[in-house]
């Protein structure tokens, strides 16, 4: 769809593909763009990444490009680049139930996501304060490990992530050494996939997507349920830009759970994003660069 017009006294020529993440009403009458579901609020609760490639900063900057209001809890500060990880600050869990309990006493989110909760305590804080609110959909991304290799959960933790912060997870999608980790069974294959998801599964959550982004060959991600199984398959897009791909993708599929898609719609239409975000991944820093969240607004061009 071509559209013409004048917004804010800029002459614009917008192109846009009829998708599903850029439903956007060209209001010429009224001189302005209006994105028609901005108003609908997601939730990301997870670490900051002073480089903005993953964390939060990926978490808001995918809510917006697929169209939803994005909100944020901070659970630690991270000193990072496209380099590595280089110091990682916990805030306390006052602080944290605190900003949780201001966003659902005022905008009740439509879907929230839980990232990097590094220590057994926050993991409990948040579990209880979920309890309290109960969100509709609640996806778990059990970040453990960084790209560069710095570990983002404590040890100590990894027993409360497994007893209680997935079993009330809609959906947990942890990558190959997640799964592992969670589950203690090495992943060399797909069906190796199957059967860690089904173990991870058992623990109590209504869906887990196992992404296979660390194997060989094609990326292929598993879905389960109680009544699904689907395998997700698309082409290795072979980028070295591949910071925050996790975060990405895990919050694509929080962002369209929130606009009411189904959970196979959801994850099929979060993994051609995460597909395409890799393929215009850009270089930025002396390091893994991030992946290219706007990468739909390249068609659009501004001119006086």
């Amino acid at each position: 769809m071509l559209a013409k017009g004048r917004l804010l006294g800029v002459q614009f020529n917008a192109l846009f593909e009829n998708d599903l993440y850029l439903e956007f009403v060209i209001n010429l009458m009224g001189g302005g763009i209006i994105l028609r579901n901005y108003r609908v609020p997601t939730l990301t609760i997870a670490g900051s990444d002073s480089s903005g490639g993953a964390g939060i900063q990926a978490d808001l900057k995918t809510f917006s490009a697929i169209g939803t209001y994005g909100m944020s809890v901070i659970t630690a500060v991270t000193a990072q680049n496209t380099e590595g990880v280089f110091a990682v600050e916990e805030l306390s869990g006052e602080i944290i139930k605190s900003q949780i309990k201001a966003i659902f006493d005022d905008i009740e989110p439509a879907a929230v996501k839980i990232g990097m909760v590094s220590s057994p305590e926050i993991i409990v804080d948040i579990v209880n304060t979920m309890k309290k609110y109960n969100p509709s959909f609640l996806v778990v991304d059990p970040v453990m490990i960084s790209k560069s290799g710095y570990s983002l959960l404590k040890s100590e933790a990894k027993e409360n992530l497994i007893k209680y912060l997935i079993p009330m997870a809609y959906l947990v999608t942890p990558n190959v050494p997640e799964a592992e980790e969670i589950t203690g069974i090495k992943i060399n294959s797909v069906t190796d996939m199957k059967v860690a998801g089904k173990k991870i599964f058992e623990l109590g959550p209504k869906f887990v997507l196992v992404k296979g982004g660390h194997l060989d060959g094609e990326a292929v991600d598993v879905l389960m349920g109680e009544n699904i199984f689907e395998v997700f398959e698309t082409k290795r897009i072979n980028r070295k830009n591949t910071h925050g791909t996790g975060c990405t993708i895990s919050s694509a599929i929080t962002a369209y759970l929130a606009l009411g898609y189904g959970i196979k719609e959801a994850v099929e239409l979060s993994k051609k994003y995460i597909t395409e975000a890799i393929e215009h991944s850009f270089d930025i820093g002396h390091g893994v660069g991030p992946v290219h969240h706007f990468y739909k607004f390249e068609g659009l061009i501004f001119s006086k």
